[in-house]
């Protein structure tokens, strides 16, 4: 069945002035709307996650923003039973939710979880030898701030990898990326993936 002209005209205007409104009021995919973040991630693969992280065996690394374990679930594999992986999520739903399935997955004494805020993360200073967040950068309100913080936190040879994807209402642009990682004290090493779906791999800078 075929809906009219003006129905459909309606429907995509209705969807683009949501995405807009999102892009302008950043926040975080609240727990009931999780479908989103199960979705398979179109150029942004797990296996260039791993590219861009490098070896993680046996590292401590953290997560920002797991949502409900896409990325967390591999990369807890990748570090393995000597390693550590924290997540922070101003959701606790979310958290419990990757719990659950790391102690499906056999993954739970590795994934250590903490509900808080990327602009004010609860670790000292030098903690982590990786982190990383993938189409979450947007959704934070100062992302300046909360780079500036995944700087503080990571140790001098550490890497900060950030995911981004087009189609994503709250993506950031490599450029616009580039720039504010710059403000935060982070050099651009590389891009791992197209343009229209990239790992960027920051390194904290002197």
């Amino acid at each position: 069945m075929r809906l009219p002209t003006r129905s459909v005209a309606v429907a995509i205007s209705a969807l683009g002035g949501a995405a807009l409104w999102w892009r302008r009021h950043p926040s975080a995919c609240p727990y009931s709307q999780r479908f989103w973040v199960q979705a398979p991630h179109p150029f942004i693969t797990r296996d260039r996650l791993r590219e861009a992280l490098g070896d993680v065996h046996g590292k401590r690394v953290l997560e920002i923003g797991p949502g409900t374990g896409y990325y967390t679930l591999p990369v807890a594999e990748w570090i393995g039973p000597d390693g550590r992986l924290d997540v922070v999520d101003l959701q606790q739903e979310m958290l419990d939710h990757v719990l659950r399935r790391g102690a499906d997955q056999g993954t739970a004494s590795t994934i250590h979880a903490t509900q808080g805020d990327a602009r004010r993360l609860p670790y000292p200073d030098d903690t982590f030898d990786a982190a990383f967040l993938v189409a979450v950068l947007g959704e934070i309100p100062d992302q300046t701030g909360a780079l500036g913080e995944l700087r503080r936190v990571l140790n001098p040879r550490g890497r900060l990898v950030v995911g981004e994807l087009w189609g994503d209402p709250h993506v950031v642009p490599a450029g616009q990326l580039r720039r504010r990682a710059e403000w935060a004290g982070l050099g651009w090493e590389r891009r791992v993936g197209p343009p229209l779906g990239f790992f960027a791999v920051l390194r904290p800078q002197a």
